[in-house]
């Protein structure tokens, strides 16, 4: 059963919540740039796609239930978030939010791009 939590984040805008993604990177030295590249990597969104999703001011709920790709390799995103693990998440929507959470995070905190997408 969804809380009146989990439903207030399926309503609310990417746009709202990508800004504070963009703050915290360039706050700690990365760039907008390697925001767009993780979240481009979890949802097989374009990047003309993400800003038309950005200026439509899309939800969270549309912005995950209608990406293109969910890449695969996003279930090896492990480790805390928000107090959580995030492999033990249960709900699937709120498990994808913390993908993001949990690469944002990485990526503004300067780890190695191969390694925050995953790769080999």
């Amino acid at each position: 059963m969804a809380t009146s939590a989990t439903d207030r984040i399926r309503r609310t805008s990417v746009a709202s919540v990508y800004v504070h993604y963009v703050a915290k990177a360039e706050r700690k030295g990365q760039t907008r740039e390697k925001v767009d590249q993780v979240i481009r990597w979890l949802t097989g969104y374009s990047q003309d796609q993400l800003e038309a999703l950005l200026e439509a001011k899309t939800d969270f709920e549309t912005f995950f239930a209608e990406a293109p790709a969910m890449n695969p390799n996003r279930f090896r995103i492990t480790g805390m978030i928000c107090g959580h693990r995030v492999e033990e998440i249960e709900d699937p929507f709120m498990r994808e939010v913390r993908h993001l959470d949990k690469l944002v995070d990485e990526a503004a905190a300067g780890k190695a791009m191969e390694k925050v997408l995953r790769a080999g």
